[in-house]
């Protein structure tokens, strides 16, 4: 069988956050040859896959030899990395890149058309939102690269919006789901004793649009209504925003006297999610947009998993989170920055226990139609041929 060889084309293979994109490349069908090209590699014990091309991993010698055949074959002098991923996609072969995030497609896109490649772009939010808030270039870049991309993929139509007001012709932006293994997560739709706390799960790296402040005060609201068991994975890592937003997150336990309910468990792995995921009744994430244009872009992959291992979630109409729901489960959103509203959806739960198991089971329906992961690595597939006989 004759095989298609795609690059994936990333900075880092791959972060800990960045379970979803390990999901696309794994899980694509055998038709696909994947090769990943990268500058750097992190977390491989958990996100091996075959065919890893690493800068950093190459000589001296053999970069320098890299960097020396890009000048001579493509009469031009790439930057080292762009030189690499010529390199690799000419010894195998292969037809198509897809460049993950927007900015890493603007910054390859001049090696990609000179090395006659056909180039896939998906943007993932910060890069179709925060990134042009925060520096105007990036528009006159991307217009660069729409005009020479092939296809341009986006997790859904709110993000895709974003990418067109951004100078992409409509007709080359796809909407493509981002899929979970949802073989590997069963659906146990939640039951909750009449003398049993509400036990609340929050699972995010502690990020301004992740709203856990928010979360958190909307459930100091409701304390005195029904009891609390409140667990929060997740943590700041070692970025400004990340250790300030901590600081938050700390400040609104204490102010919203969530102390003796609250378990902070920290980063955790993702087998330790789904095991905590099957012991609460309800998942919250009310994301927002900050300030500086942060964004979900699309909608939150563990929310997603958490929506079909059976668990209500109380969420926002924020970026393309409507769409995992779809349009008649609206009254279990929120308006962004709207506390009352997801305290009043998580308090409606808590009174209403007997509706969890159809607004589940309609959720876990849709999540298995639209984001399967191996469905959608056959669209993935798909649009892979599609654009090599463009």
């Amino acid at each position: 069988m004759h095989k298609q060889v795609v690059i994936h084309n990333v900075h880092t293979w791959v972060h800990l956050t960045e379970n979803w994109l390990y999901t696309q490349v794994k899980y694509l069908p055998a038709e696909v040859e994947s090769h990943v090209v990268c500058r750097s590699t992190a977390n491989l014990d958990a996100f091996e896959v075959p065919h890893i091309h690493c800068w950093l991993d190459q000589s001296a010698s053999r970069r320098a030899l890299i960097v020396l055949q890009g000048l001579l074959t493509l009469r031009t002098r790439f930057r080292r990395h762009s030189a690499h991923l010529v390199d690799v996609a000419r010894r195998h072969r292969a037809s198509v890149v897809h460049s993950h995030f927007g900015y890493i497609g603007w910054s390859y896109k001049d090696a990609v058309r000179r090395a006659g490649l056909k180039h896939v772009v998906t943007f993932y939010g910060v890069d179709a939102n925060r990134l042009p808030c925060e520096d105007p270039r990036w528009r006159a870049r991307y217009h660069a690269l729409f005009r020479h991309v092939d296809r341009v993929l986006c997790e859904g139509p709110h993000l895709a919006k974003l990418v067109v007001q951004l100078g992409c012709p409509q007709e080359k932006v796809t909407v493509h789901h981002l899929g979970i293994r949802i073989d590997t997560i069963p659906f146990q739709p939640r039951r909750r004793r009449d003398d049993e706390p509400l036990r609340v799960l929050i699972a995010a790296s502690f990020r301004e649009k992740k709203g856990i402040p928010l979360a958190l005060e909307a459930l100091g609201r409701i304390r005195d209504h029904v009891p609390l068991e409140v667990t929060i994975i997740g943590d700041s890592g070692s970025t400004a925003e990340g250790v300030q937003e901590k600081a938050r997150i700390m400040q609104g336990i204490q102010k919203h006297n969530l102390t003796s309910s609250v378990r902070l468990l920290g980063f955790q792995p993702h087998r330790r999610l789904l095991e905590e995921a099957y012991k609460h009744h309800i998942f919250v994430s009310p994301s927002l947009t900050t300030s500086n244009g942060d964004c979900e872009g699309g909608a939150p992959v563990g929310m997603i998993e958490m929506a079909a291992s059976g668990m209500p979630v109380v969420s926002t109409r924020h970026c393309d989170i409507p769409e995992v729901f779809g349009s008649d489960r609206g009254y279990l959103l929120a308006d962004e920055q709207d506390v009352g509203g997801v305290a009043e959806r998580i308090l409606w739960l808590a009174e209403n226990p007997d509706a969890w198991n159809e607004i589940t089971t309609s959720i876990r329906q849709r999540v298995e139609q639209e984001y399967d992961a191996v469905k959608q690595a056959i669209r993935l597939a798909g649009i892979y041929r599609d654009v090599a006989l463009q």
